[in-house]
């Protein structure tokens, strides 16, 4: 099996946030400018509390007590 190397994650120089409208509903837009150029997500609510609690679980890891 070939090894593949992992690409650098992009860091976040700048975030946007903001709403949109259509025919579906309304949608979250997160922006987020990185080093590498502009990372636009569209995100319904489902989306949004998943990201929320995988972001939850990052800052209880980056936390030194551990909460």
């Amino acid at each position: 099996m070939k090894r593949v190397e992992r690409a650098r994650p992009f860091v976040p120089t700048e975030i946007h946030v903001g709403t949109v409208m259509d025919e579906k509903g309304t949608f979250g837009i997160l922006s987020i400018r990185t080093t590498e150029g502009l990372l636009d997500i569209a995100l319904d609510r489902q989306a949004a509390d998943t990201i929320m609690k995988a972001i939850g679980t990052i800052r209880s890891k980056l936390d030194p007590r551990g909460s």
